[in-house]
């Protein structure tokens, strides 16, 4: 995600909390239990909020970064409630490749990195679910299956991007209405680009 808090579908451009002042939070990049910009809605009011991309709040054995069973007691719980749902805005989001690459400069080979784009929402919005832990309010994201352009990379699932559109009904609607917002984004409206190689400044 690149860029500070905006006036995004609907948003206000304020942070509901405070934004942390430690050097460690860098919202540019998203990794499991960073802390990242997600956006929601209390009392009415839309807004940004910082959050922990792990909305189990490390009691599982790994970062409980992506939730794609919405039928399971625990997310539906989540699911059913609109105070529980948030958008997180990405401009591109990253799939590693099956294979390993052997660059020719003597070194191990390694897999590239796979960046998706939506060219018409420079900043897109992927329907995610927060709640409150023990070790602060964390995230996750919302998966379903994988289009036709993701699939060969990643065959198991893509996050669920959402059309502008549906954004009100993600963060307004009933349990059901998010069930049916979970599904692959058109590939035809999106681009990837890669493999890259960032440790070895390379690209093909």
């Amino acid at each position: 995600m690149s860029g500070e808090p905006e006036t995004l579908w609907g948003s206000a451009a304020k942070l509901f909390g405070q934004r942390p002042r430690d050097n460690r939070f860098n919202p540019r990049e998203l990794r499991p239990k960073s802390r990242n910009y997600i956006i929601r809605e209390q009392d009415g009011e839309r807004a940004w909020d910082v959050m922990t991309w792990d909305v189990l709040g490390g009691k599982a054995p790994w970062p409980m970064t992506n939730v794609r069973n919405l039928a399971l007691p625990q997310w539906r719980k989540l699911a059913e409630k609109p105070e529980n749902r948030c958008l997180v805005p990405l401009t591109e989001f990253c799939e590693f490749t099956h294979e390993k690459h052997d660059l020719g400069d003597g070194k191990p080979a390694l897999k590239g990195e796979m960046w998706f784009a939506v060219p018409s929402q420079p900043v897109f919005a992927v329907a995610g679910f927060w709640q409150t832990t023990a070790e602060g309010n964390g995230f996750t994201m919302v998966t379903c299956d994988p289009n036709a352009l993701v699939s060969p990379i990643h065959p198991k699932a893509m996050i669920t991007i959402l059309d502008p559109d549906d954004i009100d009904t993600w963060l307004q609607g009933s349990y059901d209405d998010v069930v049916r917002l979970q599904k692959p984004f058109d590939p035809a409206k999106m681009t990837v680009r890669g493999p890259v190689f960032p440790t070895r400044r390379d690209e093909r």
